[in-house]
C-alpha cells in the first residue's frame, strides 16, 4: 500500500493558523515573518499559492484592493503582465515546465476563493500531470514542500532579475 504524506497540512487541520482579519492579500506584504513572497514590483507582488494546483503555482497580486483588473490603471496592468512574464521565465528555468495556465477567476461564481481582491494565477503544467490521482480520487500530488519551492524559486528569480524591488 502506498501512503501520501502531507505534514504541512497539520497546522490547517488543527486550526493552528489563525485567519487574518481583513483581506489576506492586502495584509500579506506587510506581515512579519515568512510570507512566501517571491518578488515585489511597483504595483504587484508574486507569492506562492498556499493551496497549489501544481508545483510552482504562484499568484501575481496587486497591492491595491480591487475586485477586477478593470479597476487597474494602465501602468499597473503593464506591471502585472511584465511581472507575469518574469515569473514564467523563473518557473521555466526552475522546473522546465512544458506549458502554463495563466488567468484570473473574477467573482465568486467564477471560482474566486478571494473574490474581493483581484489576483492572477500562473500554474506550471507538464504532460500527464492530471494523472489517475486527480481523475479518480480528486487528489493532487505536490511532490515538494512550499518552503522548498519558495527557497528555490526565490533564488532563481534573484539569479535572473536581481534583488526584489520594494515599493
Amino acid at each position: 500500500m502506498d501512503h501520501l504524506y502531507t505534514p504541512w497540512r497539520m497546522a490547517y487541520i488543527r486550526g493552528e493558523k489563525k485567519p487574518l482579519e481583513g483581506c489576506v492579500f492586502c495584509q500579506l506584504p506587510h506581515t512579519d515573518g515568512e510570507t512566501q513572497i517571491i518578488a515585489r514590483s511597483q504595483y504587484v507582488y508574486v507569492t506562492l499559492n498556499l493551496y497549489p494546483y501544481n508545483n510552482g503555482h504562484v499568484m501575481v497580486v496587486p497591492y491595491e484592493h480591487i475586485a477586477s483588473s478593470e479597476a487597474m490603471p494602465v501602468t499597473a496592468l503593464t506591471d502585472l503582465m511584465v511581472t507575469a512574464n518574469k515569473t514564467l521565465g523563473a518557473l521555466r528555468k526552475l522546473y522546465g515546465a512544458a506549458a502554463f495556465n495563466m488567468g484570473a477567476n473574477l467573482g465568486q461564481a467564477a471560482g474566486a476563493g478571494i473574490a474581493e481582491h483581484f489576483h492572477f494565477h500562473i500554474v506550471p503544467r507538464w504532460a500527464g500531470d492530471s494523472n489517475f490521482m486527480t481523475v479518480v480520487s480528486s487528489t493532487r500530488v505536490i511532490p515538494d514542500t512550499l518552503d522548498n519551492i519558495y527557497r528555490e524559486l526565490k533564488a532563481v528569480w534573484t539569479e535572473l532579475y536581481g534583488a526584489e524591488e520594494t515599493p
